[in-house]
């Protein structure tokens, strides 16, 4: 669908999976907009890596 310029709102609670196809993300917590970025970005960010990936600090400086 992307190759065809369809744009789609994702809506998904598994942060791997979603930054995985996304090119584009917004993280909500408790219903406000907290960080916003490049899904690339997004997953290489200590505080999602840690909140949302579920990897503590050494796993993620490993991965």
């Amino acid at each position: 669908m992307r190759s065809t310029g369809v744009s789609i709102l994702l809506v998904e609670q598994n942060a791997r999976a979603a930054l995985q196809v996304a090119d584009y993300g917004y993280v909500l917590e408790t219903g406000d907009m907290v960080l916003e970025g490049a899904a690339s970005e997004l997953s290489g960010n200590p505080r999602i890596i840690e909140s949302y990936l579920g990897l503590g600090r050494e796993q993620a400086t490993a991965v």
